[in-house]
């Protein structure tokens, strides 16, 4: 983690090797430190591994941590026994912490239900995504149709994405997507896209990771944001959305209505509901179910044709 250079005197940074060994060191240090006058946050999920003598707050993002549902077999072995043995830390050492915070309310009931301690909704978002949104000047020819910005983990749920993409393709329907993977992390996924856009003459643009400044813009250069991520803590680039005036495509799903109401609404399991949503955004023509009479279809069987 990188840290301005210019800052305070009277503040000291004390760093940490990301190692068992390392957290445990620094667990019982913040033991050793901690005085009863004093207040910790802890930015990490995890309350302190002791209990501390003076006030502990925690900052709880990430959703894995508290939703059951959360599908920890899609995770690769090291992330998998990492939030294992997490949720095994935030659970036991729950009441080390006087005070949680989340940024949703649909994780306010998650924290709640997991650890049974108040837990307040403080949906604090960083002061540059304010300031760039009340600045932002829509372009008036976009050179995207929709954006997607999020990383390659699997509850991101590119797959789906693509395979509607795909789908809209068989339709004669090609809108430019816009993403921001990084292809070095999520070699399968990025080599997966490459393939579907080779062989369905697919819009897709893989632009990468991008500094804040630039994806602003990007914001500005595209015509709607589509989100179809399978859960989320918070969903920022829902707010960044919203508040450069994009229309959103999202799930039907608690942590999206927490945020914004949606233009369009799918399922984020289903390639064809998401391709329905964007040819409804598009308007273009859906295909109607026309039923027939049980007597047409008994004639229309005996006829031979």
């Amino acid at each position: 983690m990188r840290v301005a250079l210019n800052l305070p005197a009277h503040i000291d940074i004390k760093r940490v090797q990301p190692t068992l060994g390392g957290r445990f060191s620094a667990e019982k240090w913040l033991f050793r430190q901690v005085e009863e006058s004093d207040r910790v946050l802890c930015f990490g999920n995890l309350p302190p591994l002791f209990r501390l003598r003076g006030e502990v707050s925690v900052f709880l993002q990430n959703r894995y941590l508290v939703d059951d549902q959360a599908p920890l077999s899609a995770l690769p072995m090291k992330p998998w026994i990492r939030l294992r043995m997490e949720r095994v830390w935030l659970r036991t050492c729950s009441r080390h912490a006087s005070k949680y915070f989340v940024q949703t309310p649909s994780m306010q009931r998650l924290a709640e239900d997991r650890l049974g301690v108040p837990v307040m909704c403080s949906p604090f978002v960083p002061e540059s995504v304010i300031s760039s949104a009340a600045t932002a000047v829509r372009s008036s020819s976009a050179r995207f149709d929709f954006l997607y910005v999020a990383s390659g983990e699997a509850h991101k749920n590119h797959a789906t994405l693509i395979s509607a993409w795909a789908m809209l393709a068989d339709e004669g329907v090609f809108p430019s997507l816009a993403l921001t993977l990084q292809e070095t992390t999520s070699p399968d996924l990025a080599k997966h896209i490459e393939v579907e856009r080779a062989a369905k003459g697919l819009h897709i643009h893989n632009l990468g990771v991008l500094p804040h400044d630039q994806l602003v813009d990007l914001y500005r250069d595209s015509k709607a944001l589509i989100y179809p991520s399978g859960f989320e803590s918070f969903g920022l680039p829902l707010i960044e959305a919203k508040l450069a005036g994009l229309p959103v495509l999202a799930p039907e799903l608690d942590y999206v209505r927490d945020i914004v109401d949606p233009t369009e609404s799918f399922d984020p399991r289903s390639p064809i509901s998401i391709a329905r949503a964007v040819k409804r955004f598009l308007k273009k023509e859906q295909s109607t179910f026309k039923p027939m009479s049980a007597e047409y279809f008994l004639n229309h069987l005996l006829s031979g044709a």
